[in-house]
């Protein structure tokens, strides 16, 4: 009797603690620098759940090892639902494939939570390089192999990739610059100490508006409506080409299923309603959201993907 009266108070005690979940404040990890576009999807969501639930949401930049260094902390985490994890996904799961001492499986250490956004790359480069479209930018960069700075969020990162996939079908060769984030490589170009890059739209975009830099092209299949005027890279002579950021928030491994519940209701509440979507949409990023189980099928599919890219690459990442 003793120990069934020990369980039903352990249920209960459980019970209780997923239905009051979260009677305290939540981090959400940020593995970059500011002013990247997981910061900036960060700090517009926090509000909105804060609102929701009364309880502070705090964004917390940790940044280092392109996102791995946040990663590895959440992954580390108490599994209770107060620490998670907003980050490029897709570099996420790159990570796996090109840091063969990692501490963690991108795909096996966390509990999804849900998809947020799909932003493109924007292929932007400095308004001093002279050069308009995919077509001049590719003679630019075979009349001067390797003098291209190419800046970088993070050696090994979905721009990385998209940068080397370009560099491949086009037959060019440029020089990769590792920067601490998004807004870092977005700084170094501006500042002209790299050339040119691929990050993602809505980081990106207001520079280009800003005439900070100028835009050749946009890495989504079909041209963005809030830059209906730029071309894809597809349309410039590489079908089939499509990159971008996938945004996600993910967990440590082992979360409450009735918490991840919770949580993913509720962001999928804040990420639809309307405002937030016509916000998102004018910056270039579409709202993407489904299931936990969906944003873990395709983290498992992604880093199968990726990893075959980087294999037959044959890039070094150090």
């Amino acid at each position: 009797m003793k120990r069934i009266a020990i369980l039903v108070m352990a249920f209960s005690v459980t019970g209780v603690c997923a239905q009051t979940y979260p009677n305290k404040p939540i981090r959400i990890v940020v593995p970059y620098a500011a002013g990247g576009t997981s910061d900036i999807l960060a700090r517009q969501i926090g509000p909105k759940l804060t609102d929701a639930w009364g309880q502070p949401v705090v964004v917390e930049n940790k940044p280092g090892a392109n996102g791995n260094v946040g990663a590895d902390f959440v992954a580390k985490s108490a599994p209770d639902g107060y620490t998670l994890l907003l980050t490029d996904l897709g570099g996420l799961v790159i990570s796996a494939s090109v840091y063969p001492k990692l501490p963690f499986n991108p795909s096996k250490d966390f509990t999804p939570v849900v998809m947020v956004s799909y932003s493109p790359h924007v292929l932007a480069v400095n308004p001093e390089v002279k050069v308009k479209d995919v077509k001049e930018l590719v003679a630019l960069a075979k009349a001067y192999p390797g003098k291209l700075n190419f800046a970088i969020s993070g050696i090994g990162g979905a721009p990385q990739l998209a940068g080397i996939e370009f560099a491949q079908r086009m037959g060019v060769d440029w020089t990769y610059i590792p920067y601490k984030g998004g807004a870092d490589a977005i700084t170094g170009v501006i500042g002209g100490q790299a050339h040119v890059l691929f990050n993602g739209m809505l980081a990106t975009w207001p520079h280009v508006t800003g005439g900070r830099l100028k835009a050749i092209a946009i890495s989504s299949a079909q041209r963005v409506p809030s830059a209906a005027g730029t071309p894809t890279v597809a349309e410039q002579g590489l079908p089939g080409f499509e990159t971008g950021s996938y945004q996600g928030v993910v967990g440590p491994l082992g979360i409450p299923r009735e918490t991840v519940a919770k949580l993913n209701a509720e962001l999928i509440k804040v990420l639809n309603a309307a405002e937030m979507k016509e916000r998102f949409a004018k910056q270039g990023t579409e709202v993407r959201t489904d299931t936990p189980q969906s944003l873990g099928n395709w983290m498992r599919t992604e880093q199968a993907k990726w990893a075959k890219v980087v294999k037959e690459s044959g890039a070094k990442f150090e």
